[in-house]
């Protein structure tokens, strides 16, 4: 009976595997790089688009307040009917000799009137500031969605990069699959010999139906990192890729410098959230030296010209040409408010901005020491790998000698199972701190060029 079960399990999962790779795909898979997928996700996704968006608005905005510096044109008609008293004007309106008095009611009557207003500002200084400070305002929200690309084509990366880590264990999987059945057969071939037993047969196909189990749990994380690097990408759930860049291939994916001083310093002129809040504090001070410049005086000329008549036929031209000059005295004190305001907003700024550059000095370090840490994993995975399969190799030909049971292959085996884990892993870490620490420096959709 411990003979026939493990034949069975692995039966089950042998078909379970059939059935899933029969299904039809819905398209082919796409042939993906890691440079291709960073430069899609900056580009196209969700966060970027409407970043882009928001710069739209800011755009606008400037020509909204440059719209005060700039004429004004309208145009006007109409009809009135109507009646006037008098005495209400409060003039004694003398009488004629030998007439009849003037009526207390005068009318009703018409008259029609079209006309063309303009109005040209000469002098307003703050209108012209607060061009200058919507401007800034562009340039922080360029800045923005110059961070919302470096913050997508970084998950982008990741993600790219959690696929590309599960593609390796499918691969592992695969290799132990295909050693659990070496072994298999040598269990056999030993027992058949008369030099091995019947435990050994056992453990060793115990050995690759769980190897089989283990590869099907690793092509179903692989299907799920795939969703993920679609989303990351803005496309469709449904979309399968054909990795073109192995872990192996990503030792450099970034020309990133790894001395401290050299990286932060490149990341504090180089990281668009920095920019995006030196464009914001810009805007706020001239925002605050546009409300002082209110208590100047402003200058207008405005003019107007049309026709008016008691008929539409019987109608004069008319005009009037003029210039204003106005001086503000006394707002209740709203212009000191909004002044306070604008302090209190330059302030926050300046606290946000001295928080920023601590914080990209501390991202840049940490991915700097996550790197460190992933480059000295790599070399002991790698000299675990290379001693795991050395002990397989003995523990194998001692069992082929008959020396011993297939107990040591059995550890040997597991043993090399994990080392292969910790082999990806470790080059996965250490792919994924190159990422981190180009996105730390600002130079996240570099990545691969």
């Amino acid at each position: 009976m411990l003979r026939i079960w493990p034949a069975v399990l692995a039966a089950g999962i042998l078909g379970a595997t059939g059935a899933a790779a029969q299904t039809p795909s819905a398209a082919a898979p796409i042939p993906l790089s890691l440079a291709d997928a960073v430069r899609r996700a900056a580009g196209t996704t969700a966060p970027v688009e409407l970043a882009k968006l928001q710069v739209e608005g800011a755009q606008a905005r400037v020509r909204e307040a440059r719209s005060a510096l700039l004429p004004s044109l309208s145009a006007s008609a109409g009809w009135l009917n109507h009646s006037l008293n008098k005495n209400s004007f409060g003039i004694e309106f003398p009488s004629v000799p030998g007439q009849p008095p003037i009526p207390d009611l005068i009318g009703p009557f018409d008259t029609y009137d079209a006309r063309f207003q303009v109005r040209q500002t000469l002098l307003d200084l703050p209108s012209f500031v607060r061009v200058k400070a919507a401007g800034a305002a562009v340039a922080s929200t360029d800045a923005q969605q110059d961070a919302a690309a470096e913050v997508a084509a970084q998950r982008a990366a990741a993600a790219y990069l959690r696929s590309a880590r599960a593609a390796a264990i499918v691969a592992a999987r695969n290799a132990d699959v295909a050693l659990a059945k070496e072994l298999e057969s040598l269990a056999e071939a030993q027992t058949q010999a008369g030099v091995g037993t019947a435990i050994d047969v056992t453990r060793a196909k115990t050995q690759l139906v769980t190897a089989q189990g283990q590869a099907l749990v690793a092509q179903d994380q692989l299907e799920q990192a795939q969703i993920e690097l679609a989303r990351a990408l803005g496309m469709d759930p449904d979309t399968r890729f054909e990795l073109t860049d192995s872990l192996s291939a990503l030792d450099q994916i970034a020309d990133v410098p790894t001395d401290p001083d050299a990286a932060v310093e490149m990341a504090l002129k180089r990281r668009p959230e920095l920019a995006a809040e030196e464009a914001r504090l810009e805007s706020a001070r001239q925002s605050r030296r546009a409300i002082r410049m209110e208590r100047l005086p402003r200058l207008d000329l405005a003019a107007d010209y049309g026709a008016n008549g008691p008929a539409v036929g019987n109608t004069i031209g008319t005009g009037a040409v003029g210039v204003q000059l106005s001086l503000p005295i006394l707002d209740g004190f709203g212009r000191e408010a909004r002044e306070a305001e604008q302090d209190a907003a330059i302030r926050a700024s300046e606290v946000r901005q001295r928080d920023l550059r601590q914080q990209i000095e501390a991202e840049v370090k940490a991915a700097l020491l996550e790197l460190r840490t992933g480059m000295q994993q790599r070399e002991i995975a790698a000299e675990r790998l290379r001693l795991a399969e050395q002990e397989l190799a003995q523990a194998r030909e001692r069992f082929a000698n008959g020396v011993a049971g297939n107990i040591e292959v059995i550890e040997a085996q597991s043993s090399l199972i994990r080392a292969r884990d910790a082999d990806v892993d470790a080059r996965y870490a250490t792919a994924l701190a190159r990422a981190n620490l180009a996105k730390a420096v600002g130079a996240a959709r570099a990545i691969r060029d």
